[in-house]
């Protein structure tokens, strides 16, 4: 099968671990940050989502038009209080990965 890397569009994923008790508090916090990332003009797809394998995991699939709109979004005040102030009181781990789409 044919296919093409996407070399231009990024695309990120990143999975964060409720600490115990706390995955409401951190589904809220990460939805609160929904509206204003989905208007910003480099944001092409940005969705949470809940694991069906583990109650405390959640992971955001993001994707931007290149990665000057994703370091952009990650400079944003509020990506940043998230990261700096409000993560660490939720949060037990987290792992952020960037990719390129396949496109076949």
């Amino acid at each position: 099968m044919d296919y093409k890397i996407n070399t231009l569009q990024l695309v990120c994923v990143a999975q964060f671990t409720a600490k115990a008790g706390k995955r409401d508090e951190l589904v809220a916090a990460l939805a609160a940050l929904i509206p204003d990332t989905r208007r910003e003009s480099g944001c092409i797809r940005y969705e949470l989502n809940v694991s069906l394998d583990d109650d405390n995991k959640v992971a955001f699939v993001e994707k931007f038009v290149d990665r000057e709109a994703f370091d952009k979004h990650c400079a944003k005040d509020a990506i940043q209080d998230y990261f700096h102030n409000v993560m660490p009181e939720l949060v037990e781990s987290h792992h952020v990965e960037v990719f390129n789409q396949v496109i076949a």
